[in-house]
């Protein structure tokens, strides 16, 4: 895998971290710009560094396979995808019961 790649991987998955902290409830759908790179890994027998491993919450020694499925498995089931300024938590919704 080359060091581009390697490095948009390590963008991702801390984006990742930041977005599965923010409650259920609060976080915004997962954003759209993940598909391609998880596209790409998903066959990508590299090992990922620890913090990646802590970062996509897989075990040590994980591949950059195992985060690219998890990505596509948190990207597929999804019916709708946020804005940018959106991401990582949703805008509240203005209460419309009047």
């Amino acid at each position: 895998m080359d060091n581009a790649m390697h490095m948009q991987f390590q963008r991702i998955a801390k984006e990742f971290a930041v977005w599965r902290s923010v409650p259920d409830d609060e976080r915004s759908p997962a954003p759209a710009w993940w598909w391609g790179p998880a596209i790409e890994n998903l066959d990508a027998a590299d090992v990922l560094p620890p913090d990646l491993c802590t970062d996509f919450e897989l075990s040590p020694g994980s591949s950059y396979g195992a985060g690219a499925e998890l990505l596509m498995q948190v990207l597929a089931e999804q019916t709708s995808l946020p804005w940018p300024d959106e991401f990582p938590r949703k805008f509240p919704q203005p209460d419309t019961d009047t």
